[in-house]
């Protein structure tokens, strides 16, 4: 398959092309900017999602779409809105899949997306779904849960704290649970999705086989780097609540009110996803092992 890919030069997207390539296919990736080297197979198109009039016009001649797209944050002074990265560039990609003749739309979106959801993220993430949804093309949607591995955020930062700090800072009583899932793991599943039609109108929640607490994951996390307990500050939820409205604003400050919401309310499901896929995800611990050992 041809396959027109959103959101692809970041952490996900470089893992979701590696395997789209090892399958065989050709990407056509959307960038902001043409210089950025590409693989063989990978044809860069230079476009901006949230201007359909640049981009869609080279979606024609492809299979499939699969949008990526994606923020954890907001900046609205900088125009970087959930509304217009979530909704609006989702809307402008199935517009174009639509007006090419594309046959499959993959989408990927967040655990915890729902209409009534407490943060702003879920909820923009669930109308965007509902945008693939109403489209009239075959779709799959898929909600990961903290997404690891090598170049990971999440892990990666709160490695960088455990090794500079003598103590972590932690939200609450910690004891929020989080299952999450390799990010080669994502990826596979976005490449078989194009190869089984039964996975088409249907929404995966995916999440690796370890459920663990926020106290547990950064204790795991110490023995990726040697250290056999993770000193904890617990801080009480409703004094961050109190404080990070003030400041979440500003670029320098770490959390945003809606991360602190999504963290604490958990991240879990029942990971009923590998009874359609068939493979055995990698385990969180021995997954981090391998790029958090000094």
């Amino acid at each position: 398959m041809k396959i027109f890919l959103t959101g692809g030069s970041g952490f996900i997207g470089r893992h979701v092309q590696k395997t789209l390539l090892q399958k065989g296919h050709e990407i056509r990736l959307l960038t902001h900017r043409r210089e950025v080297g590409a693989e063989d197979g990978v044809e860069l198109v230079e476009g901006d999602v949230t201007r359909p009039e640049t981009f869609a016009g080279n979606v024609a001649g492809c299979d499939a779409t699969i949008n990526l797209v994606g923020i954890i944050r907001e900046f609205p002074g900088r125009g970087i809105c959930f509304e217009r990265l979530h909704v609006d560039a989702t809307r402008h990609i199935i517009d174009a899949a639509r007006g090419a003749g594309v046959s499959r739309h993959i989408q990927m979106s967040a655990l915890g997306s729902m209409p009534g959801a407490l943060s702003g993220y879920h909820r923009s993430k669930y109308r965007a779904e509902e945008v693939v949804r109403e489209s009239g093309l075959p779709w799959t949607i898929f909600r990961p849960s903290i997404v690891f591995g090598p170049e990971d955020d999440f892990v990666n930062k709160l490695a960088g704290y455990i090794r500079s700090f003598p103590a972590m800072p932690v939200i609450g009583d910690g004891k929020y649970r989080l299952q999450p899932i390799a990010v080669d793991d994502v990826a596979r599943c976005f490449a078989l999705a194009l190869e089984m039609p039964e996975t088409a109108g249907r929404t995966f929640e995916l999440c690796g086989p370890d459920r663990l607490s926020y106290n547990d994951m950064l204790d795991t996390i110490g023995r990726a780097l040697g250290r056999p307990r993770v000193t904890k500050i617990h801080n009480p939820l409703g004094l961050m609540k109190a404080v990070v409205p003030l400041l979440q604003g500003f670029s320098f400050f770490p959390i945003t009110m809606d991360q602190i919401l999504m963290l604490t309310e958990e991240n879990i499901c029942d990971g009923n996803w590998r009874e359609t896929f068939r493979f055995e995800p990698e385990r969180f611990e021995e997954g981090i092992a391998r790029y958090l050992t000094p």
